[in-house]
């Protein structure tokens, strides 16, 4: 990822928002202001605190479709962030890309972690995949795969 890429991943963000912020009954303009807000608070949060972490996009034909933060700890590959554009979910890239991260992380030895909201449909898809809730951290579960 590069400072180029930044107007996609800060669509891609408030693609994952614009569903829970329906609801409010704000104006588009606002709901656009906020999301704006919002991605670039989470972009210089996970910025300043996830040393060393890799920051890609996940391209599907040359064209950019989603993006994968990570970063692997002596204990474990933590998934900082996993997202698609809308017309990618479901499709089965994010399950590939998991599925590799499994694979990585067993020839190393380590666990694979995320942070999952309680509400977020890929749960389902982290399940399947034999990941586990090991912590309730409020509005997310902190949930782990083992080799």
């Amino acid at each position: 990822m590069t400072d180029g890429d930044l107007p996609f991943v800060a669509s891609l963000y408030a693609s994952t928002r614009r569903e829970e912020l329906a609801d409010t009954g704000w104006p588009q303009e606002m709901q656009d202001a906020f999301l704006r807000q919002q991605h670039e608070a989470q972009h210089s949060y996970y910025r300043a605190t996830y040393d060393g972490a890799e920051w890609l996009i996940i391209e599907q034909g040359g064209a950019p479709v989603g993006r994968l933060y990570r970063v692997v700890w002596p204990r474990e590959i933590r998934i900082i962030d996993i997202s698609l554009v809308p017309d990618a979910r479901g499709s089965g890239i994010g399950g590939a890309i998991l599925g590799a991260i499994q694979e990585e992380a067993r020839g190393i030895g380590k666990a694979v972690s995320i942070h999952v909201e309680k509400h977020n449909r890929a749960r389902n898809l982290y399940l399947r995949l034999g990941f586990e809730v090991i912590e309730d951290k409020g509005v997310y579960d902190l949930m782990e795969w083992r080799p």
